[in-house]
């Protein structure tokens, strides 16, 4: 039978439920997505890192897990949360069970509560650090401990999420061009995305320098999406103005878009309960289409909305925006080859309204040659 568990916000906020996965104690910030699928792509999302999880679909683990979808070679979220577990997966690529593959990387959950008022209460007090502990079922002892963690406002992570040497993800069929990727907690099917339009990536370290990148003599500079607080990340934003300066094509994807936001002069800024899910809206200012995106970001860039903003680099502006609060979800460079989304084009599960910034991101390279 499982073990008794509870979760414990740092406003005392408690909820008791049962242990899924790993048996044991985690702590980390409390975010909710709302994608109805994907868990396995969540997981496995360095973006994750430092972060627990509420999954407000009240079914997850319903397909298993299967060898073919992680973004990364392991599960990074720091604790799981989920209202009913599926007690027997069922789906042709299954090659496991979701709970067993949580428990045996050491991940700890809860199954069991009531995931709809923990996000409300999310929604209502914003993003908060938590604990869960199937161990010390005592929740004034447990929310000592979690006031006791850090925060996430200030956490400089990308670094303990990047690979630690350079690889080459290869062209799919004829090589076209060559692109020099940060790693910044990278996922996999960026890569993927760009092999299928002849892109053969050198993914990089996040302490990568200038030499280092223009080693490979790229075609273009892509920086990746990532964990943690973009105003901490000064090395990367650094690299990001010698790549501009250098006049290099520049692509940036959501904590990638932060740091080109700050290297052109913008501010950062932590959002209340930020973006988590796979149906959010954003509008295209460039062709005025509406997309449906994949979001996972607590921070966002200040830059003004609907007017040009002069930096060292030339003109700037807003290229897309989030309709349902009106956050920044992508930057332009109007005499730089530069230009970011705050959400996911390389969303996988889905959905692929965006895919098509990989086609302007080559189509970048194209005009630069």
């Amino acid at each position: 039978m499982a073990s008794p568990a509870i979760l414990v916000l740092e406003d005392g906020r408690s909820f008791a439920g049962t242990a899924y996965g790993a048996v044991g104690e985690t702590f980390g910030e409390a975010v909710f997505t709302t994608g109805m699928t994907g868990y396995q792509e969540t997981l496995t999302d360095p973006s994750f890192h430092r972060q627990v999880v509420v999954q407000t679909a009240p079914q997850i683990g319903n397909t298993g897990v299967n060898d073919e979808d992680d973004e990364s070679d392991r599960i990074w979220v720091a604790g799981y949360v989920v209202r009913d577990p599926a007690r027997r997966p069922s789906n042709w690529r299954a090659t496991g069970d979701l709970g067993e593959r949580l428990a045996a990387e050491g991940v700890v959950g809860i199954s069991g509560i009531d995931t709809r008022a923990l996000t409300r209460h999310l929604r209502d007090r914003g993003a908060m650090r938590v604990g869960i502990s199937s161990l010390d079922l005592d929740p004034a002892a447990l929310a000592e401990r979690v006031r006791s963690q850090p925060q996430m406002l200030g956490a400089d992570l990308s670094a303990q999420v990047s690979t630690g040497e350079r690889y080459i993800a290869k062209a799919d069929g004829e090589h076209r061009y060559t692109v020099a990727a940060l790693d910044l907690g990278i996922k996999r099917n960026v890569a993927r995305r760009l092999a299928a339009r002849g892109v053969t990536t050198h993914v990089f370290p996040a302490s990568a320098s200038i030499e280092e990148l223009l080693s490979v003599s790229p075609d273009a500079v892509f920086f990746s999406p990532g964990p943690g607080d973009p105003a901490t990340a000064d090395g990367p934003v650094a690299l990001a103005q010698e790549v501009m300066r250098r006049r290099v094509p520049l692509f940036g994807i959501c904590f990638g878009s932060q740091i080109l936001g700050r290297a052109l002069g913008f501010g950062t800024y932590k959002l209340g309960y930020g973006h988590r899910g796979i149906n959010q809206p954003v509008l295209d200012k460039t062709t005025g289409k509406v997309e449906v995106t994949s979001h996972n970001h607590g921070f966002a860039v200040d830059a003004p909305i609907g007017e040009v903003t002069d930096t060292e680099f030339g003109g700037v502006e807003v290229s897309h925006v989030c309709l349902n609060d009106n956050v920044v979800e992508g930057l332009r460079g109007l005499d730089v080859p530069a230009f970011t989304v705050q959400y996911h084009p390389e969303a996988a599960a889905g959905p692929h309204d965006a895919d098509y910034l990989f086609d302007r991101f080559v189509e970048l390279v194209e005009k630069k040659g």
